[in-house]
């Protein structure tokens, strides 16, 4: 199966303000949920889509990129025995499967997204 990059997100101080400046400088769709995350259609046939939400209180901005996985747990588990650490998850995405977060040994965080068996 490999490990393909699979969704991108953008955390922002002001998720509003944040959706309008990628959506006009790249010419992207962004549709705000309910709960105000921003689901970007980026108009390409190749490539990922993403979303654009507002960091919750207290919480810096991020860019990050979450990656296929079959097994989050697994895959956390080696992530920490390889000199990374668990910063959430996993946690379930409605019903199209669940997701996960680590930081490599440099503290940098990214994303793991498993799809729920069908």
């Amino acid at each position: 199966m490999g490990a393909p990059v699979v969704h991108f997100e953008i955390g922002a101080a002001s998720g509003e303000a944040a959706r309008r400046f990628y959506a006009e400088l790249f010419g992207w769709t962004v549709d705000p949920d309910p709960n105000g995350y921003g689901v970007v259609d980026t108009g390409g046939d190749a490539g990922i889509q993403g979303g654009i939400m507002q960091t919750p209180e207290g919480v810096p901005p991020w860019v990050t990129f979450y990656v296929g996985v079959e097994d989050l747990e697994k895959t956390l588990e080696r992530a920490e025995g390889l000199g990374g650490r668990r910063v959430m998850g996993p946690m379930p995405v409605g019903d199209v499967g669940e997701m996960a977060m680590f930081a490599d040994p440099d503290g940098n965080v990214l994303g793991l997204f498993a799809e729920r068996a069908r």
